[in-house]
């Protein structure tokens, strides 16, 4: 039995949604800017209809694209770099952590209430529940990692110092810069959702230009771009 398109019921093209899906999540725009951009290259649909295909299609491509990187991904158990970014919901906070593996791919994204220990638990065990345990963790000198690695038996496995958790503080300028173009977020799992997206199509386009010379930027730009649009194509 063939399995149903989720496009089917849908009169635009898959092209066209992947496009504006892409162009929302990567870079730092506001979906009236994506409209804008779309209305320059003939397509004429309104921000609402873009807000509505990024929340449909987004976690499905980022899903797909998870797995694919899972499947053809080496070990990330060497070295992970353990990061945390503050979010504002009107006058409250929350955090988003993020876990970063010692090529820079972003391991795991997690929104809680609060920075304690209690909220270090929760986000470890996730990451690991799904990566492995990690020889190396690498995090600032927040007390809160600490006593989270101590109860679950790897402080030995923690590592601080200046500078060394550089990776993670890098992977989270993407989002802070996505997070001004939104202006804020309104709930909790809004954000959750467009945190784990956003980090699987980072992953995706992320090609650290200054470790590769022109040639091969090129030709894994133009590998990821293939790849983005051959997503649910069957």
């Amino acid at each position: 039995m063939t399995k149903r398109s989720p496009f089917r019921y849908f009169k635009t093209s898959l092209e066209i949604i992947r496009l504006a899906v892409m162009l929302y999540v990567r870079f730092p725009l506001s979906l009236r800017n994506v409209e804008d951009l779309l209305h320059e290259r003939g397509v004429d649909v309104s921000h609402e209809t873009v807000r509505f295909w990024w929340h449909r299609f987004g976690p499905m491509f980022a899903a797909e694209i998870k797995k694919r990187r899972i499947e053809g991904m080496k070990s990330s158990c060497w070295r992970w770099h353990l990061g945390e970014v503050f979010v504002k919901f009107k006058d409250e906070r929350r955090y988003l952590w993020q876990a970063v593996d010692h090529e820079g791919e972003v391991l795991e994204s997690f929104v809680t209430r609060t920075r304690d220990k209690t909220a270090v638990l929760k986000f470890l065990k996730k990451a690991m529940r799904k990566h492995g345990r990690p020889e190396v963790i690498v995090t600032d000198r927040l007390r809160s990692y600490g006593a989270a690695l101590k109860q679950i038996g790897a402080a030995d496995r923690q590592g601080t110092g200046r500078w060394a958790n550089n990776w993670a503080e890098n992977s989270l300028l993407p989002f802070r810069r996505r997070k001004r173009a939104m202006l804020r977020f309104r709930r909790m799992r809004s954000l959750q959702k467009f945190a784990a997206v956003h980090a699987s199509v980072y992953n995706r386009f992320n090609q650290d230009r200054s470790l590769s010379t022109r040639p091969n930027f090129k030709l894994n730009r133009a590998a990821a771009l293939a790849e983005w649009r051959g997503l649910c194509a069957a």
